[in-house]
């Protein structure tokens, strides 16, 4: 055999040879381990310096579904120098729980993983993935669980409603006006848990936040989503503020027997998961409670205003 044809063909076939390792690395990336902020999307991210502003809000999360459902990628931002690099995140070896990303927007983690050359944003991989912060609403909603928040509002009868003079009852909530249409597709659940947990002392209150020049709209809207509960009017921003719950539409807080915040719930309910979290504070032991800063007379708050309650309830 030719030995100039066994060197050129020995070449040939290390050069192929080099070329599937290089090719293999590729496919493989870079190993990296980074920490950093799970985002929806590059638009989101970018409504704001994000070195001032933290991402990461309830309106931010609520936006979220939308941008994840629509086809947008999630990225991981990490901070580099004075600003942020963003990587598309790609399913690795770490499986996710779900469909998507949707259950980490917002949250810090840190990921082990592979990065990938790409067009635009650099892929990354995840093989590994561990939560090292919560996102900024859940940790505002934390700080107020277990407290007694205030609130007073007029009902539909224009008569002066409290919320303090619900203590014994385990209350459910919800913040919601009449052009939101999330707020329309969760109103039959809300309609369908306020029947089948009232006899066991549930009570489910609509706070709307309608101008009161739409109150026309509002009844509207009470008839034909057949709402069975109470409904206060003139709710305000800075009263979901302050029940943790930021500023988007709709949001629900659950309240134990004592007037504390249980729960805050960012968005539409899940229905199953409100009953549970229902069940769980009827199985609670009643402590004793007050009657509300206004009574003072020790006597059964639900008893003594059961005409005032009851004249908040659609008809």
């Amino acid at each position: 055999m030719n030995r100039r044809f066994v060197f050129k063909s020995l070449s040939a076939a290390f050069a192929w040879v080099l070329f599937a390792v290089s090719v293999a690395g590729q496919a493989a990336g870079d190993p990296v381990s980074v920490i950093g902020q799970v985002v929806c999307c590059l638009d989101c991210w970018q409504e704001k310096d994000r070195s001032k502003v933290e991402y990461g809000s309830s309106e931010d999360l609520l936006k979220a579904i939308g941008c994840v459902e629509g086809g947008d990628p999630t990225m991981l931002a990490v901070r580099e120098n004075e600003g942020f690099k963003l990587y598309v995140l790609k399913e690795g070896k770490f499986r996710l729980p779900g469909e998507n990303w949707i259950e980490y927007i917002g949250k810090t983690v840190t990921i082990e993983g592979r990065s990938e050359k790409a067009e635009k944003h650099e892929h990354l991989v995840v093989d590994g993935l561990e939560v090292v912060k919560e996102s900024l609403a859940a940790r505002e909603a934390k700080e107020v669980l277990g407290k007694t928040i205030p609130l007073r509002l007029a009902d539909l009868s224009g008569s002066l409603q409290d919320l303090s003079l619900f203590k014994g009852r385990v209350v459910v909530l919800n913040f919601w006006a009449t052009f939101c249409e999330p707020c329309r597709k969760e109103m039959p659940d809300l309609a369908e848990i306020q029947s089948e947990f009232a006899p066991f002392g549930v009570q489910v209150i609509g706070a709307n936040a309608d101008a009161q020049e739409d109150r026309a709209k509002v009844l509207k809207f009470i008839r034909e989503a057949k709402v069975n509960f109470p409904i206060w009017m003139n709710s305000s921003t800075a009263d979901m503020v302050r029940f943790g719950l930021g500023v988007a539409l709709p949001g629900t807080v659950l309240i134990d027997k004592q007037g504390r915040v249980s729960k805050v719930i960012s968005g539409v309910v899940d229905p199953e998961k409100l009953r549970e979290d229902i069940d769980e504070l009827l199985a609670m032991p009643t402590e004793a409670v007050a009657t509300g800063p206004e009574s003072g007379t020790g006597s059964d708050p639900m008893a003594s205003n059961e005409r005032s309650l009851a004249s908040s309830v659609p008809s």
